[in-house]
């Protein structure tokens, strides 16, 4: 078998405070995503990583956790992130109460059934994604249009920026999904 980005060295013993964060993701998640155990190579980019993650996914924002997830779904599917496809797809079904929510968001948003608020968010991330030379000015306003602030353009563009990176990571080291993923929220 080929190796994956899971074959990386490791760091042994893990610092304390990466020992405790792996406990919390077993406490919380039920598992360490393999996102996390790939990074795990390195502290330093570990920390960055989650760092990063928290602040975008978890941290204060004008979107909700299942905007961020369905950016982040999107995103994955133009890129053909099998990782992300797979463990972002779970967490919206799960936010969702949806399963077939996640599903269409993984081959096609635009068949899901979604509000004009949603909808303007994953158009502008996937264009984002797609073709992000072409951005103007009437991109941002369609996001006013439906509600959107400034600070919350701001952080749809940063999520996907952030999926984008994390795509192609995933991708250029064969980053695989943790098989517990598949069956969530269906």
């Amino acid at each position: 078998m080929n190796p994956t980005a899971l074959d990386l060295p490791q760091v042994e013993p893990l610092p304390e405070g990466t020992a405790k964060f792996f406990a919390l993701c077993e406490e919380k998640l039920g598992l360490v995503p393999n996102v996390l155990r790939a990074y795990a190579h390195n502290i330093d980019k570990l920390n960055a990583f989650s760092a990063m993650y928290n602040d975008l996914m978890l941290g204060e924002s004008g979107l909700s956790k299942l905007e961020r997830e369905m950016i982040a779904v999107v995103v994955s599917a133009e890129n053909r992130c099998f990782y992300c496809l797979v463990a972002h797809g779970a967490a919206v079904r799960e936010l969702s109460g949806k399963p077939e929510l996640g599903e269409a968001l993984v081959m096609n948003y635009r068949v899901a059934e979604l509000t004009p608020r949603a909808r303007a968010m994953l158009d502008f991330a996937v264009k984002m994604t797609v073709n992000s030379r072409e951005m103007e000015e009437t991109d941002r306003q369609a996001l006013r249009n439906v509600g959107l602030s400034e600070v919350d353009i701001w952080d749809i563009a940063a999520v996907a920026g952030f999926y984008n990176m994390t795509n192609k990571m995933a991708s250029a080291i064969d980053m695989r999904p943790n098989p517990e993923y598949h069956a969530q929220s269906r």
